[in-house]
């Protein structure tokens, strides 16, 4: 981890998030920005824009929960949580809004910096894994739209799927288009055609 991250700490309890902030410095963060005001949160956080977030909540109710989960779906950010209770299903639902590392009775200035170096690694993972998914779910739908383009043009011209594609990557090379693109097109036209 590079000690030149920016590192948000939210704790309204002014001794706890000093502990949280000398670990990091003791660990070489300089870029520590400490927030005690949980009041307009999401703009206090995009204002600042830190490459890190740590959230300190000592016993933490349901509502501030749901407050931090929203926090963490919007800002798209590691984030590593600390709480001195939890409920069951606290833990399920942190991991689900995207909170990196959820440490329950854990805070202790040696333990910052490697919980927070795991919530980082583990942020990238997640992120991997959710662009893979994205790209994944794009080639379904290209796949489809073009297997939708073959199919117009192996009914109006009569000609065979093989035959079908290749008149649809022909055409995309002459006009230095994607062939998704070429496919969108024939689809599009046909619609209106048809209507």
């Amino acid at each position: 981890m590079s000690p030149s991250l920016s590192i948000l700490v939210i704790d309204d309890n002014r001794i706890r998030a000093s502990i949280i902030e000398q670990g990091l410095r003791d660990a070489g963060h300089d870029k520590v920005i400490l927030i005690d005001q949980m009041d307009g949160l999401v703009r206090q956080i995009t204002d600042i824009d830190p490459d890190v977030i740590v959230i300190d909540l000592e016993n933490p109710n349901r509502d501030q929960l749901e407050h931090i989960f929203q926090i963490s779906r919007a800002v798209r950010r590691p984030i590593a949580m600390f709480v001195d209770k939890s409920e069951s299903g606290s833990i399920e639902a942190a991991v689900d809004a995207g909170v990196s590392a959820y440490v329950v009775d854990g805070l202790k200035k040696e333990r910052v910096k490697p919980i927070l170096d795991m919530a980082i690694s583990r942020f990238r993972a997640f992120s991997r894994l959710t662009d893979e998914l994205e790209e994944a779910k794009n080639e379904l739908a290209d796949r489809k739209t073009i297997d939708r383009a073959k199919g117009i043009l192996m009914k109006s011209r009569g000609i065979s799927e093989p035959e079908a594609y290749d008149l649809l990557r022909r055409t995309a090379m002459n006009q230095s288009r994607k062939i998704i693109d070429v496919a969108q097109s024939l689809i599009i036209a046909s619609g209106l055609l048809e209507g």
